[in-house]
């Protein structure tokens, strides 16, 4: 049976729980995994190397616990960059990763561990050129964790270790791959962050190095984090530039109009800023494609909702906003995916999140064709409601931004547009 935010209120009656900080960017990092040209579990393998690196040169408890969080969170920008276009596009993506870190709450040792993370001890690097020990330390752990596990998944550890000793001195700062073999020696280095290694058992060795800078997030930082991955998620494709927070802000006006207790805002608000964070899993190539997508593409659009689900579910507490979140492509006729529930599956909180996508989605602009103005948008999603939308939600969006805007409905412009929504 498939469980749903109906199901799931009925059968979990619990306290609130306390969510801490290393749960939730664990968690989040598994999303950045997904990215295309990422490999699964990387974040949490590299995070293990990275700590005994740390812990083994004897790195300070401030330092130890900038360098976890900057780890887990290192590829919060992407990599991947092959022409002099790309470089100048990584040194702004490496200045917008440093600004996520510091909306975080990480601090400017993160955030330049961070930044600096493509730098190279030779200097070839970006975004700065820095070179040798003018990189910041945390940088340079990361950039070892990060490679050896990268090198780890397509040649093996032994390949792995071999490949970063042929770059000290010229990638790597060369004590550091001293202390790296030092471990594997040793082997302490890749306990539990081995390809074939549990992924369970290795976020609970992650979990385990927990710096312990917060047992409980309050309400505000858990915002902050949700915010910030948004922006991560929004991001991927100008086209989409913003869309989490519009989103945000329609269904909290939507939830807000239909009475919701505030308990109910605050969840619906937190499950429409990371309702695209499965998107994250979605190449580029199919996401600005200004042509119609063919069946694969569709299919992989499709999943999105099921990896916002997976993602999310990975922190406790989340387990009803992942649901949620999940579903805010199915409709209430049985029209909609990944799951194709229908009305009595869908929990209100779930129908508010819907109609906030698709109001945004439609007045956004899109590879194939132009947003659209408010009073194109009602008579289309009028006439999604009540077999596909749920009515009240659609109401209430429209009297909210009625509010700000004075609309001449033209519902004969609505047929062509039905459809037009991903």
């Amino acid at each position: 049976m498939i469980e749903t935010p109906s199901s799931f209120r009925q059968s979990q009656h619990r306290a609130e729980e306390s969510i801490s900080l290393s749960e939730v960017i664990s968690a989040l990092s598994y999303a950045l995994d997904l990215t295309e040209g990422s490999v699964r579990g990387h974040a949490l393998r590299s995070c293990l190397v990275g700590m005994r690196i740390g812990q083994e040169i004897g790195l300070a408890p401030e330092q130890m616990g900038a360098l976890y969080y900057a780890l887990l969170l290192k590829d919060v920008a992407g990599t991947n960059f092959a022409s002099e276009l790309d470089l100048i596009d990584a040194s702004r993506r490496s200045a917008r990763a440093a600004n996520i870190m510091r909306k975080l709450g990480m601090g400017e040792l993160a955030a330049e561990a961070v930044r600096c993370v493509d730098e190279r001890w030779d200097g070839g690097g970006i975004p700065d050129r820095l070179k040798g020990e003018g990189i910041p330390l945390l940088a340079r752990i990361c950039s070892v964790a990060r490679h050896l596990d990268i090198f780890a998944s397509i040649r093996g550890v032994h390949g792995a270790m071999d490949t970063v000793l042929e770059r000290s001195g010229t990638w790597f700062d060369p004590s550091l791959v001293k202390t790296a073999r030092a471990l594997d020696a040793r082997g302490i280095l890749w306990v539990h962050c081995q390809w074939g290694d549990d992924q369970p058992e290795t976020r609970w060795a992650v979990l385990g190095l927990d710096p312990g800078r917060r047992e409980h997030l309050e309400a505000a930082e858990i915002d902050r984090v949700c915010e910030a991955f948004a922006d991560v998620v929004d991001a991927k494709s100008h086209y989409t530039f913003s869309h989490s927070m519009g989103v945000a802000d329609a269904a909290e006006g939507i939830a807000r109009r239909m009475g919701l207790a505030p308990d109910r805002l605050q969840l619906v608000r937190r499950a429409a800023l990371l309702h695209d964070i499965g998107k994250l899993s979605v190449s580029n190539t199919i996401l600005d494609k200004v042509g119609s997508l063919n069946a694969r593409e569709w299919r992989m659009v499709r999943q999105h909702p099921g990896y916002t689900r997976r993602i999310l579910e990975r922190i406790a507490p989340f387990r009803e906003l992942a649901v949620i979140a999940g579903q805010h492509h199915e409709k209430l006729d049985g029209s909609g995916y990944p799951n194709q529930l229908t009305a009595r599956d869908l929990s209100l909180e779930a129908r508010i999140v819907a109609v906030a996508d698709i109001y945004g989605a439609l007045s956004e602009d899109r590879p194939y064709r132009l947003g659209l103005e408010f009073d194109q948008i009602v008579p289309i999603m009028r006439d999604l409601a009540p077999l596909k939308l749920d009515g009240g939600c659609v109401e209430a969006l429209v009297e909210i931004v009625t509010n700000h805007h004075k609309p001449v409905y033209t519902p004969a412009m609505a047929s062509s547009m039905l459809y037009a929504v991903v």
